[in-house]
């Protein structure tokens, strides 16, 4: 049986590890020290990747989380009041994904208290899942033994099961015009910022459909307010739950950007590069079907949801795995409004457990 107090205890003390995104050597620390004490052999790679594994009997199965955490994430100071966690005010509060690896740690303390059967138990915690996926995509993969997996990186409410996510391109632009000086000569320039800022405003942005999205992020450009600025840069985005989808989309920024060009005697260069790609399971499939079960005994009616976002679950699925991401509980991810009820947190431990308890079986 899940120990609340405990998980509560571990998931405050995680939080109040700073792990911004690129600064995880001391969460890594932290966490081997912890699965060692559990009875785990584990390695971290030069990128601080954890991977752990417990011994146990039949297939093996993945537990995987992510230690980092978006900005602004130090300095983190939880507060539990009425059930609920939540930062100070002043920060996040960590909950995506030190939840998660909270849960993973207090099944695995359960599992070593009660001496249950269970699978052997592959634990990846990564780095730089925030920031693009670059943890996994840097983690030699050939190591991993586990075919099937769950991922604690989902928020939500307890059942809630990602059956599939976005393939996600990464769209980057740089406007070439040309320098004048403003006030003597403006005539004699072309103005980048002018040109980005047409191309954006003919470009379809936002909630595409209910499977696409698409966003221009950052914008840099410009020297001096009295320089007609010859060059901007930007950086944006494209995902879809459908390829061709996803294309059309791409393709449309990318004539926005070529079509003000041309109006305004600009160039632009525009590149399309593909981050991930994106997964689709059945509510067939065995992992899925593992996950349902394990809440229905829980007393949780499964939801199966599409997601708009990516994860190591993409990166995951696309080496040839089936992990799908459940909750962990959080909600407001990503913001100072983040938080997670303890008794949610409690019941996705609980579903975990049963998970692991009757993969075993």
């Amino acid at each position: 049986m899940v120990n609340e107090q405990r998980l509560l205890n571990t998931f405050l003390e995680l939080v109040q590890v700073d792990s911004p995104s690129g600064e995880e050597a001391t969460m890594a620390q932290d966490l081997a020290a912890r699965f060692t004490g559990l009875g785990l052999g584990v390695e971290l790679d030069a990128h601080h990747n954890l991977v752990a594994f417990l011994p146990g009997q039949g297939e093996p199965l993945m537990l995987a989380a992510h230690m980092d955490t978006v900005m602004p994430g130090r300095g983190i100071r939880p507060v539990v009041q009425d059930g609920v966690v939540r930062s100070d005010g002043t920060t996040i509060l960590g909950a995506d994904d030190k939840a998660g690896v909270a849960v993973i740690l207090e099944t695995l303390a359960v599992l070593s208290e009660t001496g249950s059967a269970h699978p052997p138990l592959e634990v990846l915690v990564t780095v730089q899942e925030e920031t693009g996926l670059n943890g996994i995509k840097l983690l030699d993969k050939s190591r991993l033994l586990s075919r099937f997996g769950v991922s604690l990186d989902c928020g939500g409410p307890p059942g809630a099961i990602v059956v599939s996510a976005p393939t996600h391109d990464l769209v980057t632009a740089v406007v070439h015009g040309r320098a004048a000086h403003a006030g003597a000569h403006p005539e004699l320039g072309v103005n980048a910022i002018v040109v980005a800022a047409e191309a954006i405003h003919n470009m379809p942005l936002g909630r595409i459909d209910a499977e696409t999205t698409a966003n221009i992020g950052i914008i840099h450009g410009g020297l001096a307010r009295n320089i007609v600025p010859d060059r901007v840069e930007l950086t944006g985005e494209a995902r879809s739950r459908q390829v061709a989808k996803l294309e059309a989309q791409t393709a449309s920024m990318r004539e926005a950007l070529e079509q003000a060009a041309r109006a305004h005697d600009a160039t632009v260069d525009v590149e399309i590069a593909r981050s991930y790609q994106g997964y689709a399971l059945t509510e067939s499939a065995r992992m899925v079907q593992a996950l349902a079960e394990a809440c229905r005994q829980e007393g949780v009616e499964p939801v199966l949801v599409p997601s708009g976002g990516g994860s190591d679950a993409n990166i995951l699925n696309a080496h040839g795995k089936q992990v799908v991401n459940l909750s962990m509980g959080a909600q407001g991810e990503h913001t100072l409004h983040e938080q997670v009820a303890v008794a949610d947190l409690v019941t996705c431990a609980s579903i975990v457990l049963r998970c692991v308890r009757g993969f075993a079986a």
